[in-house]
């Protein structure tokens, strides 16, 4: 059905808003909750403790996207509703259970598995439904449902260090369960306007049967290579990515001690986001093709510049311009996934391909912040460990940089392929019964024609 462009869909909106703000406002303040975790669990003979600790951010983070390919396949086979709100249910539980540990090992699973999971299958299904709802001003909707990420990322930390400071960790995890209930509600408001695949098939033969693999899971994005390409460049560039959001309070710690106000920073990283997502979400629109990729080498090239820079910076203020720029081309690198997906590999491949580009992200986004925080215990300082986070980003983007001429290259290709003799025959039936069905001209002339 044509997307009504409001109505209902403005109730919607919000709720994916909320979502899209308790998800990864949570998980882009993780810093605070590192540097507590650090010194809640600290312990005189464990020398890992904050390679230890990583490990339950970056798992977290990781699993958000690790889960997105199944998602996208649940999502597909039962709706939105169904699957935001079992995941929303599955995150609560998670975080809730998180605050009754006494070791930093039981976090690993409460709090970067089973509550990872529940947001990623809480999140996945707000982007979706969206397309229920909106067709016409889909750009402005999603600009206002990603803002809500950017505006927990502004405010949660500030939260959390009262509440910390307040009612210690485990009080402060219950507290952000109120957030996944009401993002549990906030999932009943997926009311579906297109059918799942399990009430097609289920109103067509009465009982529901599972489609066939291919068309549960479609590797055939993989056959273009401009995507492959995309698909392994872009994972690259992220082993260092998620550093900065995990180890930079502790880094302030270190650096300036106490007297400087840290959730600073994830403030400017949370404004600085926001606008650019806004900005070059815009600026894309102008760039034609696969050109826009560009956008994305510039993002990884300032990335990884600003990360080189963290250890450079003696003084505070500093090291808030560095955040500014680095939260201003996170935003680019965000908001233009979409749009080079659908120039990569088309409108009807653009669900799954997105949803394995971000699976295979989460493996360096797992990865980096432990190797980061094994480079802490052992040296004592972050420095080398912020040099070598900004290294993968620049060799990310010299990637990608050859992704638009691949892709021209494969478009020139697939326009000189000769047509087979099979196709030609086809044609000329196809010419042929339509000269014989128009009325106008008699069959002598035709045979004559030919």
């Amino acid at each position: 059905p044509e997307p009504p462009e409001g109505g209902w869909g403005w109730v919607v909106m919000l709720a994916a808003m909320w979502c899209n703000g308790a998800v990864f406002g949570i998980q882009n303040s993780c810093g605070v909750l590192f540097v507590s975790m650090l010194r809640l669990f600290s312990s005189s003979e464990d020398k890992q403790l904050v390679f230890k600790t990583a490990w339950v951010s970056s798992l977290c983070m990781g699993m958000v996207f690790f889960c997105s390919p199944i998602v996208s396949i649940f999502t597909d086979l039962f709706g939105c509703r169904k699957v935001a709100v079992i995941g929303a249910a599955v995150g609560l539980v998670g975080l809730l259970s998180s605050s009754f540990v006494s070791t930093i090992e039981p976090l690993y699973f409460t709090y970067g598995i089973l509550f990872a999971c529940g947001c990623s299958f809480a999140y996945q299904p707000s982007l979706v439904i969206l397309g229920h709802y909106f067709k016409r001003r889909l750009g402005l909707v999603n600009g206002i449902v990603t803002a809500g990420s950017s505006l927990f990322t502004v405010s949660l930390p500030f939260l959390l260090r009262v509440l910390i400071d307040s009612v210690d960790l485990y009080n402060t995890l219950r507290v952000l369960c109120i957030l996944m209930f009401v993002l549990f509600l906030a999932g009943f408001t997926y009311k579906p306007l297109v059918p799942s695949t399990k009430d097609k098939e289920g109103g067509k033969k009465g009982k529901f049967k599972l489609p066939p693999a291919k068309k549960i899971c479609n590797f055939s994005v993989f056959k273009v290579l401009s995507y492959r390409i995309w698909a392994f460049g872009i994972p690259a560039a992220l082993f260092g990515y998620f550093v900065p959001y995990v180890h930079l309070m502790n880094h302030v710690k270190d650096r300036f001690g106490n007297s400087v106000p840290e959730e600073v920073l994830l403030l400017c990283l949370g404004i600085t986001s926001g606008v650019g997502r806004l900005v070059f979400g815009r600026v894309a629109d102008y760039i034609p093709g696969a050109k826009k990729i560009y956008l994305q080498v510039a993002s990884f090239f300032f990335i990884g510049l600003m990360s080189m820079m963290i250890p450079l910076c003696n003084v505070f203020g500093a090291l808030v311009a560095v955040c500014l720029f680095m939260g201003l081309f996170d935003g680019c690198f965000i908001c233009i996934m979409a749009p080079i997906a659908f120039e990569l590999v088309g409108a009807q491949d653009v669900s799954q391909a997105i949803g394995f580009l971000l699976g295979l992200m989460s493996v360096p986004m797992t990865v980096g912040p432990p190797i980061a925080g094994l480079l802490r215990d052992k040296l004592g300082t972050y420095d080398v460990a912020f040099y070598l986070a900004g290294v993968p980003p620049l060799i990310g983007g010299a990637i990608l940089c050859f992704i638009p001429w691949v892709h021209e290259w494969q478009k020139l290709k697939e326009r000189a392929k000769p047509v087979d003799g099979e196709t030609t025959e086809k044609m000329l039936e196809n010419e042929s019964t339509l000269v014989l069905d128009t009325p106008e001209k008699p069959v002598k002339e035709l045979d004559s024609g030919f």
